[in-house]
């Protein structure tokens, strides 16, 4: 995996958290508008549409740059869209990285000619 590749990978999986914890977050004040007089949607919305707009760049350079099947590349754009998405994203974004990692060294090291 090259550096570029990584980066993308590693800037999707940044943006990832905080996009699902604005997801929640804007839920709360959505409940807390038609319950209470506090109206934190506009903000909140503003926050979860921006960090929003950045997981979808992200994730397009990333499917771009690591040549995801169409399989893995939905499966990344559907945990966007789900509250609790975002952290299974992340999970699994991390787990890939090491994994990436472990196999750039193998290959280094000659243990395997993966």
């Amino acid at each position: 995996m090259d550096i570029k590749t990584a980066s993308a990978l590693r800037r999707l999986r940044l943006v990832s958290g905080p996009e699902a914890i604005s997801f929640l977050l804007l839920l709360v004040c959505s409940v807390l508008k038609r319950t209470t007089d506090f109206n934190a949607v506009p903000v909140m919305g503003a926050v979860h549409g921006f960090l929003f707009v950045l997981y979808v760049l992200f994730w397009a350079d990333a499917w771009n740059r690591a040549k995801w099947s169409l399989g893995t590349a939905a499966f990344y754009f559907l945990m966007s869209v789900l509250p609790t998405g975002g952290f299974f994203a992340e999970r699994r974004l991390k787990r890939e990285a090491e994994d990436a990692v472990i196999a750039s060294r193998a290959r280094t090291e000659g243990v395997v000619n993966a």
